[in-house]
């Protein structure tokens, strides 16, 4: 253990630190966290429906601008990832983390707002969605960050577990409720679902009272911004593991923005078929998350972490293939089958990775190395909603989902190649991590295995 994490530790009860390390149930805060991320999540899906179909049904926007809206909505993880991961690691992470919630919430008010004065257009949806990626980084890596201090590192898969399982359900209950609520109350009606969920999301979070102040916090010496985003590229890019996990998320990532950003244009415009459908088609995808993040921890168990992390990539990846196959009749069918199993194995990565990294960073670095892995991730997502826009205006909107379809299919094959596939267990301590130690200068990254 750090200095760091040594002079954090009596800002947490002894009895939940470590009476209980596999039972993050039992820890308060944690609770509060995970509903927090219940409201937010409901919220986020909602909007991810509702939000394309105003700019495709309300405002007429063409493939390109429906790849651009995509687009803007992810960019700000390439714009501002990096930094943030370094200014996360300086801040009161329960104050990010409610803030973000709050600059959400106002952002969708004004979308209904707009709408009833008639004065909602593409542009301002373009805004909207640009300013609420600038919050969503901040959110996205304080909870990351937040999540090992609040349980400690023996229950991290169980508490991953938890969230990606609730993210997933998010993706089933909000997707399909917010393709509904476009069906029955319009598209706006249901944006205003989303703020609400914000707003509830950051009244809940100010419940937490226990969460540790970050280690620069605690011994307050100042470094320079560009040498701490300098260090967390060098601990995720320097370790193979790291390296491995990086390229196949944001391999992953980049198809299934390309899918997903042609799948409003497909449903509504080509196939005329009702926005419930769409919704559905996503929720199908959510069941498959829900199912794979369930099940990481048990097959886990048996076939051991890095081989499950590389063997269901094998097994399952191609089912990505058929998801281009989308269509009226068994068309239909067969690209939901394909995208039920394809999200199965993102659940699955999403827990068993997530819990790696995290277990192979110290605490002084958790905030950078999770912006560097959102800054790929969710890069890939603005790298993908762009190609989707740009081949869906020169080909098809079939031949952009072939595209995604294929980089769906591969993914998997930086982790299949690397020594994560021989990995049976989580590391104990965080292995090959380049934190700066406390009164020691950082050390150069060691790829574990």
């Amino acid at each position: 253990m750090t200095a760091a994490v040594q002079a954090a530790a009596p800002d947490r009860p002894p009895d939940e630190r470590t009476m209980h390390p596999d039972s993050p149930w039992r820890i308060a805060d944690f609770r509060t966290l995970f509903t927090a991320i219940t409201f937010g999540q409901f919220g986020t899906n909602v909007g991810y429906v509702a939000v394309p179909l105003i700019a495709v049904s309300a405002l007429d926007a063409s493939p390109g601008q429906v790849g651009a809206l995509a687009t803007l909505s992810t960019v700000a993880f390439l714009l501002i990832g990096l930094p943030a991961g370094a200014w996360v690691d300086r801040m009161r992470h329960r104050r990010v983390l409610i803030t973000a919630d709050l600059v959400r919430a106002g952002l969708f008010t004004s979308i209904p707002m707009a709408w009833w004065l008639d004065v909602l257009t593409l542009e301002q949806l373009y805004v909207v969605v640009l300013l609420n990626g600038c919050a969503t980084v901040f959110s996205d890596v304080g909870s990351q960050s937040v999540l090992p201090r609040l349980v400690g590192r023996d229950g991290l898969v169980q508490a991953n577990a938890a969230v990606m399982s609730l993210i997933a359900v998010g993706n089933v209950a909000g997707r399909g409720a917010g393709g509904g609520l476009v069906q029955l109350l319009t598209a706006p009606v249901a944006v205003a679902f989303t703020a609400v969920s914000h707003l509830a999301s950051a009244l809940r979070l100010i419940s937490i009272h226990r969460v540790p102040a970050p280690p620069s916090l605690l011994h307050g010496r100042p470094v320079r911004l560009g040498a701490q985003i300098a260090e967390g590229l060098r601990h995720v890019f320097g370790n193979r593991e790291l390296r491995a996990l990086a390229f196949t998320a944001a391999l992953n990532n980049l198809g299934s923005q390309i899918v997903n950003t042609m799948l409003p244009v497909l449903f509504i415009r080509e196939l005329g078929l009702p926005a419930g459908a769409l919704g559905l088609f996503w929720a199908v995808g959510g069941a498959g998350l829900l199912l794979g993040a369930r099940c990481a921890r048990p097959i886990a168990g048996r076939l051991g972490h890095g081989r499950t992390l590389g063997l269901v990539g094998l097994w399952l990846a191609p089912a990505g293939l058929l998801v281009p196959l989308v269509d009226h009749g068994l068309g239909l069918w067969l690209a939901g089958a394909g995208y039920l199993t394809a999200m199965f194995k993102t659940g699955m990565d999403n827990v068993l990775g997530v819990s790696l990294r995290q277990r192979m960073t110290s605490d002084s670095l958790l905030g950078r190395m999770n912006a560097t892995f959102r800054f790929l991730l969710t890069g890939a997502l603005a790298v993908g909603a762009a190609v989707a826009g740009l081949v869906g205006e020169l080909t098809t909107v079939h031949t952009t989902l072939w595209v995604g379809g294929v980089f769906l299919a591969t993914a998997f094959l930086p982790v299949f190649l690397s020594p994560v596939r021989t990995r049976r267990e989580l590391p104990r301590q965080h292995e090959g991590s380049t934190g700066i130690q406390e009164g020691k200068p950082a050390l150069e990254p060691g790829g574990a295995g």
